[in-house]
């Protein structure tokens, strides 16, 4: 008997153990005063990002009264905007697999190549606008239930068949020829360039050119980073955009295959301004710093999303800042990750390139 009653305590001292456990993604509401540095944001710089998240929800009807009121606060101070966040929003914590709290923060930028018009010897390296040839197919308007998303093929005769791949389109054979909406000087600015999915280009001939993501190819998305982490090429702690270019520039041979590696390519449009910020996913301009990308299928688009990491390649220093989710990437998966928008310039390409840090996300949701 004694047995059974210690085996029988054993049973639910595990069951309560893993009922503590809390399930991957958005938890219950906390207080205000639980979110860590709250009181030390200056929560002004980020109402521009939140005006811009309420063009896109102002209909829906859990956001329609918190963008009405903060159309009325033309600008705010910091005071003015923790008092709205506090009167219209909750924060809910964000947890990952096994209940975890910490995920990985990363980075990216707008970045600036030298390109033409035509191509030459000088400029041989197509970007492409979106192809007639593409189809898009979304599943989930006629099976909305079932667990499935876009997807994009091409005709083969009377067949639908997977679109090109990176390889096949930078192949000899150039079967998007007549699609080019200008060349570049440099393979791997070019491959970056669709890795971060927005720039601007400095013509030969004077001026510049803002492009913003188009479309995509429908391959799955493969980090070459990742792939020289594996084969031992580049230490885990080492990688970052600035190593991985290196390891390009020293490999010349090894390099296009390495590039081809990942099939994933990008399609792209010229943008009206290119003074203006790049547009996100939610189809509103990034802010530099307050414009993060995120997994929809976790953190709804333009949700409010407060972030706890590290400045990058400075542990000492927290960022502790509130965000909008205003994009996504095909890098970015899983409840407690987030790619935080840098904007454009050198500072920016050195923050983002080497950002991978660890972190906590709190989004902030309409009461």
């Amino acid at each position: 008997m004694r047995i059974l009653l210690s085996s029988l305590i054993l049973i639910w001292l595990q069951a309560c153990s893993t009922s503590q456990i809390e399930p991957s993604g958005i938890g219950a509401a906390i207080d205000w005063d639980a979110v860590p540095g709250w009181h030390e944001d200056e929560l002004s710089q980020a109402w521009p990002a939140l005006l811009n998240s309420c063009k896109a929800l102002s209909n829906n009807v859990q956001w329609r009264e918190p963008c009405a009121t903060a159309q009325t606060l033309r600008s705010p101070d910091t005071a003015r905007v923790k008092t709205f966040f506090e009167r219209w929003f909750k924060p809910h914590l964000l947890h990952g697999e096994g209940g975890t709290t910490s995920g990985l923060i990363t980075g990216y930028y707008e970045p600036l190549l030298q390109g033409s018009l035509t191509p030459s010897n000088r400029y041989p390296y197509p970007l492409y606008g979106r192809p007639e040839s593409l189809l898009s197919l979304d599943f989930r308007v006629q099976h909305p239930d079932a667990n499935l998303g876009k997807w994009r093929g091409r005709l083969q005769g009377n067949k639908v068949v997977p679109y090109f791949s990176r390889d096949e389109i930078e192949s000899s054979d150039q079967p998007l020829a007549g699609g080019e909406i200008l060349w570049v000087n440099d393979r791997d600015d070019a491959f970056f360039l669709h890795v971060q999915g927005s720039g601007t280009v400095a013509l030969e001939s004077g001026g510049m050119v803002a492009l913003g993501y188009s479309d995509n190819n429908g391959h799955p998305y493969v980090s070459i980073g990742k792939l020289l982490i594996e084969r031992g090429e580049i230490a885990r702690e080492d990688v970052s955009l600035f190593s991985i270019r290196r390891w390009l520039d020293e490999h010349p041979d090894a390099a296009k295959d390495l590039l081809n590696e990942n099939p994933r390519y990008i399609f792209f449009a010229l943008r009206d301004d290119p003074q203006t910020n790049p547009v996100g996913s939610l189809n509103v301009p990034l802010t530099p710093m307050r414009s993060i990308a995120i997994d929809p299928k976790v953190v709804p688009l333009g949700t409010p999303v407060w972030l706890d990491t590290n400045y990058p390649g400075a542990p000492a220093n927290t960022l502790r800042q509130l965000v909008m989710a205003q994009d996504t990437g095909a890098a970015i998966e899983g409840s407690i990750r987030a790619d935080v928008f840098w904007g454009e310039g050198p500072q920016a390409e050195q923050a983002a390139g080497i950002m991978k840090e660890r972190g906590t996300m709190l989004v902030f949701l309409p009461r």
